[in-house]
């Protein structure tokens, strides 16, 4: 029966808050710097959503940095929770769903990896992971809640949660361990540089992501101005005291999509899992040699992701402002 994780508590974690520079300074990186703010073995948690605002770039720097026995979280994985697995810098991989995306069925790489012991899978259901977020970004120690009750998933948990009677109704409830991860990457459509994100779309789990983590690192379609983000204040995703560093990345979540400027790269997307199929290990090998390895730049990225998948997206992508 697994332990259940650690918590941190509560005077720990304003603690950590506290210790936080709160000065309004310049915190624009480059990619690169990005990620060697990311230490080896630490739990690192991904914003968006499956393909939606997934830190692609910041992953990429992360694998060619070659970093190890990282933990990673997110509410749903795509391809990247692929990525992490075959490229040896993930040990566990935390989250409610773990395929490419609904057309490419389960992942694979997650098959592969998980059962032959060199990576694993933990495995929670949807509401449970927003709810353990939540409970860090409060400073909670845990969250109660009917997720998961009576379920398979909540049978495989049943060492990592409580079972709790609500001392009101008295009804059975289950507690949820909270989620604290060491760093949170998150990529939004613009940003200040002193680390004021704005997100277009739904932000899904991105503000208790950033509110739960130790630090924030940001990558960003493109850094605008203080005033402009002062014009609609209303969109800042957080306050920039969360955030550690932030990088100008064009395209930074390529080949999965930015709400507003491009959408998925499908024929990447259908490309991968292409080349996945036949022979899982060797697909994957020679995909990470091909787009991770090989390009010097993200620009040489893109370049290989190529210019007309590039523009379809972009097309498809903001086609949503037309009238």
């Amino acid at each position: 029966m697994p332990q259940t994780p650690p918590v941190k508590p509560y005077a720990q974690l304003r603690a950590e808050t506290a210790g936080r520079d709160r000065s309004l300074h310049d915190k624009v990186v480059t990619l690169d710097a990005a990620a060697a703010l990311i230490r080896d073995g630490e739990h690192v948690a991904i914003g968006g959503c499956m393909m939606s605002r997934t830190p692609s770039a910041l992953i990429w720097a992360l694998v060619r940095a070659r970093r190890r026995n990282l933990t990673f979280s997110r509410s749903i994985v795509s391809s990247d929770g692929d990525i992490v697995f075959a490229s040896g810098i993930a040990k566990k991989v935390i989250t409610s769903w773990f395929s490419q995306g609904i057309v490419w069925g389960i992942s694979r790489v997650m098959r592969a990896w998980t059962e032959s012991g060199r990576a694993e899978f933990e495995e929670w259901s949807h509401m449970s992971m927003g709810l353990r977020y939540r409970a860090g970004a409060m400073g909670l120690p845990f969250m109660p809640t009917r997720s998961m009750m009576g379920s398979d998933v909540g049978r495989l948990r049943a060492g990592t949660t409580k079972d709790f009677v609500c001392p009101f109704t008295g009804e059975k409830l289950l507690l949820l361990p909270a989620l604290n991860p060491d760093v949170a990457i998150i990529h939004v459509q613009r940003c200040d540089q002193f680390g004021n994100p704005q997100i277009d779309g739904l932000p899904f789990m991105d503000h208790d992501l950033a509110l739960a983590a130790k630090r924030v690192i940001l990558t960003t379609e493109r850094i605008v101005s203080n005033d402009q983000i002062r014009r609609q204040p209303d969109q800042t995703a957080f306050p920039f005291f969360t955030v550690e560093a932030v990088a100008e990345v064009p395209y930074g979540s390529a080949p999965h999509e930015c709400y507003g400027l491009y959408e998925p790269f499908f024929k990447h997307m259908d490309l991968f899992a292409e080349m996945t199929r036949a022979d899982v290990e060797k697909g994957v090998e020679d995909y990470l040699k091909r787009f991770y390895f090989e390009p010097k730049s993200w620009t040489e990225y893109l370049d290989r992701l190529g210019l007309n998948d590039l523009l379809v997206a972009t097309r498809a992508g903001r086609s949503i402002y037309d009238d």
